[in-house]
């Protein structure tokens, strides 16, 4: 195929990628007591099902201040004409993108696995299920973990009794849903290894090699998408740091299966 060849094709996979993330999001749109007062409102009520675990494990440590409450202290306002239709439409524009993933994986395997040699594409086998795995788990992280750890930090933190927080519609919805997106874009991390080790570009010494600086750039992103308090920082930087190391374990199991092929065509060879 031509360049301009390969440039149509991948319009149609963008063009149907799209289409997917509009029927999801029209769905999404429809649903919207549901997607506000259930999903994006709900780590903002006391009885959100992180903050009954935090509750319980501070009682069991002696910090029952720090998260047992009967009611978070601001309110959520809308200050614009448009406010509310435009949260409510570029939120459900986000859920279909966050429902129709997977598609948009398998959209993307079918524009690029053409180009892959039999081999490639039978070890790549899995790699649309496993991705929307991580993304998923990812995304669930950030809304069961970091959304409410920074909604708790930030709804309550006061510089003085004389300021109230009365926090706008936009900005709200701005923390929920750049926490679940950031933390499933984080998730991907083992993929994104997979694929540089099977390009050349990293190999399991290069991961070790460089693991302390990989941990310095984890905690600037555990800051940047948490509240600044050590206690977030940690609970968010633990499963990233995981990740990390799972990832060295798959790019040396790249290694090891490049090395057997080519033992295996040299022996041929000979």
């Amino acid at each position: 195929m031509s360049f301009l060849d390969h440039l149509e094709e991948l319009r149609w996979h963008l063009i149907r990628s799209t289409l997917a993330i509009v029927i999801l999001a029209s769905a999404a749109f429809l649903a919207k007591d549901f997607i506000f007062d259930v999903v994006l409102f709900g780590p903002k009520k006391a009885d959100f099902p992180t903050y009954k675990l935090l509750c319980k494990v501070a009682n069991s440590i002696g910090f029952k201040e720090s998260f047992c409450f009967t009611e978070l202290p601001f309110r959520i306002q809308s200050r614009t004409m448009a406010g509310q239709f435009s949260a409510h439409l570029w939120t459900s524009i986000t859920a279909g993108f966050i429902v129709a993933f997977p598609y948009i994986l398998f959209e993307l395997w079918r524009f690029i696995s053409p180009g892959l040699k039999t081999i490639e594409r039978k070890s790549s086998k899995g790699f649309i299920f496993i991705a929307s795995i991580l993304f998923f788990i990812g995304v669930l992280f950030g809304y069961y973990v970091v959304t409410p750890l920074s909604i708790n930090f930030l709804g309550t933190y006061q510089v003085s009794d004389q300021v109230f927080n009365d926090f706008d519609l936009s900005s709200y919805i701005g923390l929920v849903r750049a926490s679940a997106l950031a933390s499933g874009l984080i998730f991907e991390l083992p993929i994104l290894i997979y694929i540089l080790t099977k390009i050349g570009v990293v190999t399991p010494q290069i991961l070790r090699k460089y693991r302390k600086f990989a941990l310095v750039i984890v905690l600037i992103l555990s800051a940047i998408i948490t509240p600044p308090d050590i206690a977030s920082q940690v609970i968010v930087t633990i499963p990233v740091i995981i990740l990390y190391e799972i990832s060295i374990y798959i790019s040396k199991s790249v290694i090891r299966k490049q090395n057997k092929r080519l033992k295996k065509q040299k022996t041929k060879g000979n």
